[in-house]
């Protein structure tokens, strides 16, 4: 039938697929609504859109159910159009455009009539809009803290060792769409689907990791997985000793990792390594602050450490990889580094080469390497070398290294879930660069800004530990001007300059820790050079002089010396001179 207005561009046709038997419903899959306009392009084709025909009911009228039929009461919500057609009281209802495409076979396969609510497309958009918010507009709290986060760390100066700025690349990585898949297992070996491209990458991660050390993948992997350092190493214990095993490493006061094992001097196990394996620490000379090889050799066969670990958080000399190898094959261990501080330097051959005589490397990834914060385990594989001094005709020619198989497990499934791709990614990027002549020429400056910045200290007569440093950090020991590294640390941070208190040999370690650490890789990535660390040491001096002078007045009132602190002109002027300094340097990765 076809109703067409002589004054109109559009004809209103029906069609009946077929002939219904009489009902008060008319299915909507018998009948359309074809809109036709003479105006529109005649290659376009509008396709029928389907009617529901009702005859009109009572008010009151319910279903066989006792209930008043659903689309009726929805049908109150809409504006619905009557109209006579054959004598019959009609309503038309038009299917919305989102489902106006969907196949006769689908309707079909629905019930006859299609109940379409009236809210879904509002809660599809509600839901949409929910995941597209910008995050000012989805939480402005959380927005407002990151904002005076972000203008803390350009107005301030950053000096913990462990802390650097990641370039832009890698916070786009970091907050990328790849936070969204997970991919238990590694690549090729998956427990989900559609990790074909998150493969990929964490193959091309693993492939520069090798690359950024030189190293050759017939003798050296790698796994990209770990969430930390931290937790690289205890993949490393878990996957090579039983509980109770012995471990052993450099103790923290001396300038260890609490990762490698630590007891508090009242016994009190500080971390796992120390809960589930036996630890025995070995130290520094308290006369030099170098480590005394003679007797970690000493106390290392007398322990017998199935792991003996080189590499610490606050040691700012080289490390006599030689030695602790001889060490290592003495008493039967596997010598294990710990690089995390110095991979950084250790990439750009900065620094003496812990690959050529450990069995396992691990590290952080985010410190003077610049990538993100996560971790790293480097192991062998292959062949086993004969060891030193062994003859030709003695050991097993076939011996090879089983480390790959028991640390891969043990940081996936033993330790950790599903790795984070974002965070991979991020790394693949960091380590891109790591191996180019700019990130070499980074490193080198780093480590003449920490020369630089302990010969300016030392002209002001303060004690270094060890009296220098060979790598990026310094460790200054303020015992001698009366102070603690917590109260140093609070006076500096008012200042707006960081930095951490570090337990110092000699001193109640972690309760009363005697120093504070400071690092050049932070402000060398904003562009710092020597002339700026020697001003940056004058900056230091003088929050030393002001905290010596307060702690005198109040150090034994605890509230009363907060308070001196907040209305301190002192403070307040070092730190106008402290953000207008470090406002001149670029953040990397800031838009503004």
């Amino acid at each position: 039938m076809d109703l067409t207005h002589p004054q109109s561009n559009l004809s209103l046709g029906f069609s009946s697929h077929a002939s219904p038997p009489h009902r008060n419903q008319i299915a909507d899959d018998s009948i359309s609504i074809q809109l036709d306009s003479s105006l529109r392009d005649p290659t376009h084709t509008v396709p029928p859109v389907p009617l529901q025909l009702l005859e009109p009911q009572a008010d009151n009228q319910r279903t066989e159910n006792g209930n008043l039929d659903r689309d009726m009461d929805d049908d109150e919500d809409r504006e619905v159009e009557e109209f006579q057609i054959l004598g019959h009281s009609m309503c038309l209802k038009r299917r919305r455009d989102s489902e106006s495409s969907s196949s006769s076979a689908t309707a079909t396969s629905n019930s006859k009539r299609v109940s379409f609510e009236p809210d879904l497309e509002a809660r599809r958009t509600a839901v949409r809009l929910w995941g597209d918010q910008p995050l000012r507009i989805a939480d402005p709290d959380v927005f407002k803290i990151m904002e005076k986060e972000k203008i803390r760390q350009f107005k301030g100066i950053e000096l913990i060792a462990s802390e650097n700025f990641v370039c832009k690349a890698v916070m786009e990585a970091l907050g990328s769409h790849l936070t969204n898949k997970y991919s238990e297992g590694v690549p090729g070996a998956r427990y989900y689907g559609g990790n074909q491209y998150i493969d990929e990458i964490e193959t091309l991660c693993c492939e520069r990791a090798l690359a950024a050390f030189n190293l050759d993948p017939e003798n050296w992997g790698v796994n990209v997985q770990p969430y930390s350092c931290t937790s690289a190493n205890f993949a490393v214990y878990t996957g090579l000793l039983l509980p109770g095993d012995r471990i052993m490493g450099l103790d923290t006061p001396s300038g260890g990792n609490t990762s490698h094992g630590y007891y508090t001097p009242n016994g009190r196990k500080v971390s796992g390594a120390s809960i589930f394996f036996e630890s025995l620490p070995y130290k520094v000379n308290p006369l030099t602050g170098y480590i005394d090889y003679d007797k970690l050799e000493e106390r290392a066969l007398d322990f017998r450490p199935k792991i003996l670990i080189c590499g610490g958080s606050s040691y700012p000399r080289e490390w006599e990889y030689a030695r602790f190898r001889q060490i290592a094959d003495k008493c039967g261990a596997v010598l294990m580094c710990d690089m995390a501080q110095i991979s950084g330097l250790v990439a750009a051959l900065e620094c003496v080469n812990p690959f050529d005589y450990c069995d396992i490397v691990t590290s952080t990834t985010h410190k003077s390497l610049r990538g993100p914060r996560g971790g790293i385990i480097f192991y062998r594989k292959g062949t086993k070398p004969k060891k030193r001094g062994m003859l030709s005709t003695q050991g097993d020619e076939s011996e090879h290294y089983d480390f790959e198989e028991k640390i891969n497990f043990a940081v996936f499934p033993a330790l950790q879930g599903g790795p984070h791709n974002n965070h991979i990614a991020a790394l693949a990027i960091a380590l891109k660069q790591v191996a180019t002549p700019e990130f070499k020429a980074y490193m080198h400056q780093v480590k003449k800004n920490a020369q630089a910045f302990a010969a300016a200290l030392k002209r002001k007569s303060f004690k270094l530990v060890t009296g220098g440093t060979d790598n990026h950090l310094l460790l200054w020991d303020l015992r001698p001007l009366g102070l603690t590294g917590k109260i140093y640390e609070k006076v500096c941070e008012m200042c707006h300059i960081t930095l951490n208190k570090i337990a110092i040999f000699g001193d109640n370690g972690a309760i009363i820790p005697g120093g504070v650490r400071i690092g050049t890789p932070a402000m060398t990535s904003r562009g710092c050079l020597e002339g700026d660390f020697e001003t940056i040491a004058d900056y230091l001096c003088r929050a030393a002089q002001i905290a010596s002078q307060v702690h005198r007045d109040y150090g034994k009132q605890q509230k009363a010396f907060l308070k001196a602190l907040e209305n301190n002109k002192d403070i307040a002027e070092l730190r106008i001179r402290v953000e207008t300094f470090a406002s001149q340097f670029a953040m990397p990765g800031f838009d503004s």
